[in-house]
């Protein structure tokens, strides 16, 4: 009897963490999925372009964490443009990173990274406020980064513009 009990708590548990794992991956398929970002850069002509880069897929051999599209950074914003395209999962943020070529051996959490907030959507256009008194010279990429899981999604190097 004791050995059908412990079958039951051992797969009961087993149970329960893999629709956990599966419920973290499917809720943003279902929810935000649908969401795509219409932002529009106010007064573009009268902003300075400081810089620009495309989003790339960092790591080919993984078909989850990808990205694409590009970004442009003026002085005071940065906008992930109509084309920006990242896959789906939980808790993405926009870092502007210090390094020039970020890969997913870099070790973006122990760099000196501005957190731009959370994305607010997988695909199009985005507007996310530099805050006052950082330096845009000073940051060679931006880079989506999951901070649920430490991983980097999609890395854009910057070309100053």
């Amino acid at each position: 009897m004791a050995r059908y009990i412990l079958t039951f708590i051992v797969g009961g548990l087993l149970g329960v963490a893999a629709g956990f794992a599966a419920g973290i991956f499917v809720y943003p398929y279902i929810f935000l999925a649908d969401i795509v970002g219409a932002d529009k850069v106010e007064n573009a002509a009268a902003r300075k372009v400081v810089a620009t880069g495309t989003f790339i897929h960092a790591n080919p051999s993984d078909p989850i964490h990808y990205g694409k599209g590009g970004v442009t950074v003026y002085e005071d914003l940065l906008h992930l443009e109509a084309d920006f395209e990242v896959g789906p999962g939980p808790k993405y943020h926009v870092y502007l990173v210090p390094e020039a070529n970020v890969t997913p051996s870099t070790d973006v959490a122990r760099t000196m990274f501005v957190d731009l907030g959370r994305l607010r959507a997988f695909k199009g256009s985005q507007n996310y406020p530099v805050p006052a008194g950082v330096d845009i010279a000073r940051y060679q990429s931006v880079v989506i980064w999951c901070e649920q899981f430490g991983v980097l999604i999609s890395p854009a190097a910057l070309k100053r513009g």
